[in-house]
C-alpha cells in the first residue's frame, strides 16, 4: 500500500495531464472573445447559465453520495474519502474518453455541458462502487474507475448517436448501467468468508444520521441531475417538474411500505435513506417528456413501493442464492428504478409516436445498457481479483482502520470497552 498506490495514484494522474495536453483545449469563441476584447459570446452565456446546474450536481457526487455511503459504522472515513477519489480521477477521464468519443479521435472543447457529462461518468462508478464498498482496497477502485469509464462512455455514444434514444436523466445509462455493473464485479468478487453477517457490516445511530445527511442533499438537488443537458426551455422546464413531484410521490409511498413490511410496523433507517430517491431515478428517462405531472408521480409512486420491496426481499435473495453481497443495494435504489425509467420511456413513446423504429431504438439502448455494463463488470471483477492486486481480509473488510489512519477511541470501541469494564467490576462467583 505504502508504495504501490502512490505509484498508481500518481501514474494515472501524469496520463490525464498527458491526455489533456493533447487533446483538450478551452471553447473556441472564449479565445476569441478574448482576444478581441468583446463582450461574451453566445457559448459563455450558455456557460455561465448553466453553470448553476453544474454546481447542484457537483453537490450530489461529492457531498450526496460521498454521504448517503457512511452508514457503515468503521467505514465513515473511506465512504466519503474514497468517493473523492473516485471521483476527482472520474471526472477527469470521462472529459477524455467522452470527448474522445463524440469527436472521432481529435482535439475537443471544454464546455459546461462537457463538464456536467464528466460528472455523470463518475456518478456510474460511485454507484458501482456502493456494491463493493468495504470489500475492495483504493488501487482496486481507481483501476475499476479507469475500466468502468471507458464501457460507459461506449454505451453512451451508442444510446445517443446510434440508437439516438431519449434518456436525459440517464436512467438507463447511468443508473441501470451502474447497479449492474457494480453487481457483476460484486458477483465475480464473492467470497464465501463473507457470507454470514460481518460484525462490521451494521451502522450506529450517529452514522445513519450521517447517511441520511447524503441522501436529503441528493433529493434536494435530483431535479437539476434529471434537468442539466436537457434542451433549454419546455424540455428543461418539463424535466424539473416532473422529478420534482415524481421524488414527492416516492417519499409517500416508501415510508408506507417501509411501515408495511417491518415488524410492528415500524420504519426501517435503510429504506428511508435509499428507496425515497428512487423516484428520481425512474422518472429520469423521461423527465423531459410531455407526460404531465401525476404520471411522474405515478412512476415515482411505483419505484419507492418497488426499491422498498427490493431491500426487503432481493437484497438478502442476491446474497444467499445468486452469491452476489451488495453492500449499499444499490440493485433496490439505482437497479430496479433504472429499468422503470426505461421501460416507462418505452411506453410513452409508444403511445406518442406511430414510428415503431423509435421505439425499438429505446428498447435497444435499454438492453445495451445492461449488456454493456453486465460484460464489462465481468471482464472489470476477473481484472480486480488478479492476485497481485492489494485487498482487505475478511477479518478487516468495513474497516477505515487498514487504509486511515483513525482516532485512537471510536464510540463503538469505547462502548464495547465499557461492557468489558462492567463485567470485570461484576462479582466473581
Amino acid at each position: 500500500m505504502r508504495f504501490t498506490f502512490p505509484l498508481v495514484a500518481i501514474g494515472l494522474e501524469a496520463s490525464m495531464i498527458a491526455l489533456f495536453q493533447f487533446f483538450v483545449e478551452y471553447e473556441a469563441d472564449q479565445n476569441i472573445a478574448q482576444q478581441l476584447n468583446t463582450t461574451r459570446p453566445t457559448k459563455m452565456d450558455s456557460f455561465l447559465q448553466l453553470y448553476p446546474l453544474f454546481q447542484d450536481v457537483h453537490v450530489m457526487i461529492f457531498v450526496g453520495f460521498g454521504f448517503l455511503m457512511t452508514f457503515l459504522k468503521k467505514y465513515g472515513f473511506s465512504s466519503v474519502g474514497f468517493n473523492l477519489l473516485i471521483a476527482a480521477l472520474g471526472l477527469q477521464w470521462g472529459t477524455i474518453a467522452q470527448g474522445l468519443l463524440h469527436s472521432q479521435g481529435q482535439k475537443f472543447h471544454i464546455g459546461i455541458k462537457e463538464m456536467i457529462n464528466a460528472d455523470f461518468s463518475t456518478a456510474t462508478v460511485l454507484i458501482s462502487f456502493g456494491a463493493v464498498l468495504g470489500k475492495t482496497s483504493p488501487i482496486q477502485m481507481l483501476i475499476m474507475t479507469i475500466l468502468e469509464i471507458a464501457a460507459f462512455a461506449a454505451n453512451e455514444f451508442l444510446v445517443a448517436e446510434i440508437f439516438m434514444a431519449s434518456d436525459v436523466g440517464a436512467s438507463m445509462t447511468i443508473h441501470a448501467f451502474g447497479a449492474y455493473f457494480g453487481l457483476t464485479v460484486a458477483g465475480i468478487l464473492y467470497r464465501s468468508g463473507l457470507r454470514e453477517e460481518h460484525k462490521n457490516e451494521e451502522s450506529v445511530y450517529h452514522s445513519d444520521l450521517f447517511a441520511m445527511i447524503g441522501t436529503l442533499f441528493l433529493w434536494i438537488f435530483w431535479p437539476s441531475f434529471n434537468s442539466a443537458i436537457a434542451e433549454a426551455g419546455d424540455h428543461q422546464y418539463k424535466a424539473i417538474v416532473n422529478t420534482y413531484f415524481s421524488l414527492a410521490a416516492c417519499v409517500l409511498t416508501a415510508y408506507a411500505m417501509s411501515s408495511l413490511v417491518m415488524h410492528r410496523g415500524k420504519l426501517n433507517m435503510v429504506h428511508i435513506q435509499n428507496a425515497t430517491l428512487a423516484g428520481g431515478v425512474a422518472v429520469g428517462t423521461c423527465a423531459d417528456m410531455d407526460i404531465q405531472p401525476y404520471v411522474a408521480m405515478i412512476i415515482g409512486s411505483i419505484a419507492g413501493l418497488v426499491s422498498v420491496l427490493g431491500y426487503k426481499y432481493l437484497t438478502p435473495f442476491f446474497a444467499t442464492t445468486l452469491r452476489i453481497h451488495d453492500t449499499c443495494g444499490v440493485h433496490n435504489l439505482h437497479g430496479l428504478p433504472g429499468l422503470i425509467g426505461g421501460l416507462s420511456s418505452i411506453v410513452v413513446i409508444a403511445l406518442g409516436v406511430s414510428n415503431m423504429s423509435t421505439v425499438a431504438m429505446q428498447a435497444a439502448a435499454l438492453g445495451s445498457s445492461i449488456g454493456t455494463a453486465v460484460a464489462g463488470g465481468v471482464v472489470t471483477g476477473l481484472i480486480l481479483k488478479i492476485p497481485c492486486w492489494e485487498h482487505p481480509s475478511n477479518e478487516y473488510c468495513y474497516d477505515d482502520s487498514v487504509y486511515w489512519e483513525v482516532p485512537k477511541w471510536r464510540e463503538d470501541d469505547i462502548h464495547s470497552h465499557k461492557d468489558e469494564d462492567q463485567k470485570q467490576l461484576e462479582p466473581q462467583v
